[in-house]
């Protein structure tokens, strides 16, 4: 093997872990306010489920539709963007209270949405939510 040949192979291997290194920086920036969470919310009428599913003082994740709902009272609904502000990530589990990001390790009050550990630093994002005809919906009226 020629001294050029293994000369240009180090150089491809160092820009190809610059370039790596460099795309993991963008992914993972805190600067932004919603990461990669380019809609956070639902974009349209999500039905839930029944309002009794969520515990009085405490939440329920709806993992698929991308919200977390709790009730901090009987009757009463507070709905957030279950998307991790840092990465648009999916929240994975709640306990406590606390949403976990199961990307790199976020968690959120899902009573207010506010960021208790980051990465993630800006708030979930508010969701419209209101009982219809004895189910939860979320997302905007249509």
């Amino acid at each position: 093997m020629s001294g050029q040949s293994a000369a240009r192979r180090t150089v491809l291997k160092g820009a190809a872990l610059v370039g790596v290194a460099g795309l993991g920086a963008a992914a993972c920036s805190t600067e932004s306010k919603l990461g990669h969470a380019g809609t956070p919310t639902p974009t349209a009428p999500v039905e839930l489920g029944a309002p009794e599913e969520v515990p009085v003082g405490g939440a329920k994740l709806y993992r698929e539709q991308r919200v977390v709902v709790s009730c901090p009272a009987k009757g009463q609904y507070k709905a957030f963007s279950a998307q991790c502000t840092h990465a648009g990530c999916v929240l994975d589990k709640v306990e406590d209270n606390i949403g976990n990001c199961p990307c790199h390790g976020s968690h959120f009050d899902v009573t207010t949405g506010e960021a208790k550990r980051g990465p993630a630093t800006a708030p979930l994002p508010a969701v419209p939510v209101r009982v219809e005809g004895g189910r939860l919906v979320a997302g905007p009226e249509a």
